[in-house]
């Protein structure tokens, strides 16, 4: 069994891979103020809960955006799954060549994310990845890191709304009767909702004009499938493509 663990700013997302195939896998609330302790204790409960012990896991690989949870999370997998992580950074292999202009300012899931549509897609395409930002990733027909577009998410622009206005509520990101709203609740709705669905279609846009007419589109994140349900643009729903990742990158340096 391979452990895959995203660390994000919002969502640890873990996974459990019996060679190719993704088993148990699990959504939790980033939080900065666990401790080592905290998470490997998490960790055992969660092998625990799928049947499984560490002494079944062959190895860990780990991508963080968060550097400083990234040794707390090593830490935790040393100390209770026995299992130093293959840590995505600098120096491992991930077949994916980087043309952006700083290539150590990538995040690594963008870059965990291109190895995953490199080896299951192809490109060229374009990855729309609904996490804490929303961001747009641009992978070249030969398989390369291109560069990408980045916008805030969802979650923070509807928080944004309820923290800096006197009188809009906190709202749950569900598809409004219309786009016209006929209550502050359902205008917050579709202003959400669908004006992330037009930021979509036209960032997509943009991108198949120097990316070329065959890009395939390809969403991932906790709200892809809410997103696509409104837009025709995107073609693949692949909700656990930064796992793929992970998992071909450990292939790889094995």
């Amino acid at each position: 069994m391979l452990l895959t663990i995203d660390l994000g700013n919002t969502n640890l997302t873990l996974g459990l891979y019996d060679g190719d195939t993704l088993g148990s896998r699990w959504r939790l609330a980033t939080a900065h103020e666990r401790m080592p302790d905290e998470y490997g204790l998490q960790f055992l409960g969660l092998l625990d809960h799928a049947g499984y012990v560490p002494g079944d896991l062959q190895g860990i690989c780990l991508a963080s955006v968060v550097p400083p949870l990234t040794g707390k999370i090593v830490e935790a997998c040393k100390r209770y799954l026995g299992k130093e992580p293959l840590v995505v950074d600098t120096g491992v292999r991930t077949g994916v060549r980087i043309r952006y202009e700083d290539p150590r300012a990538v995040g690594a899931d963008r870059i965990v994310d291109a190895a995953a549509v490199q080896r299951l897609y192809g490109g060229p395409a374009c990855v729309v990845d609904f996490g804490t930002a929303t961001t747009f990733d641009a992978i070249t027909v030969e398989g390369d890191y291109l560069g990408g577009a980045i916008a805030p998410g969802i979650g923070i622009a509807a928080e944004a709304l309820f923290l800096r206005t006197a009188k809009l509520p906190r709202v749950d990101l569900k598809r409004p009767p219309g786009a016209i709203g006929r209550n502050t609740t359902h205008a917050m709705q579709s202003g959400l909702l669908f004006g992330y669905v037009s930021l979509v279609e036209g960032m997509v846009a943009r991108f198949r004009q120097e990316l070329g007419p065959t890009m395939k589109v390809i969403a991932t994140g906790g709200l892809a499938e809410v997103i696509a349900q409104e837009t025709e643009v995107i073609q693949i729903i692949a909700p656990w493509l930064t796992l793929d990742g992970l998992r071909i990158i450990w292939q790889m340096n094995r």
